[in-house]
């Protein structure tokens, strides 16, 4: 597994600190030097669309790396 995350590491995207939840919204606005608002709006209307909103939300939050390194996946796997 340390391969697929030492890829996802070197990913452009990082969750960024200070975000509200996760910093998902914080980590693309930063990356694409879009307005944080918003992005959020986006990913707001993108829950309307149930079955793809919040599960991609999710996988973005469990893959994404923080700016540290950090993942939260590798987190949850290596804490079993």
């Amino acid at each position: 597994m340390e391969p697929f995350f030492n890829a996802l590491r070197s990913s452009p995207i990082k969750r960024a600190p200070g975000g509200w939840f996760g910093g998902i919204a914080s980590g693309i606005a930063l990356k694409f030097g879009w307005s944080v608002g918003l992005v959020r709006i986006g990913i707001l209307l993108s829950f309307l669309l149930p079955v793809i909103g919040p599960p991609l939300y999710v996988v973005f939050w469990l893959l994404l790396p923080k700016t540290d390194g950090t993942i939260a996946l590798e987190s949850l796997i290596s804490n079993r």
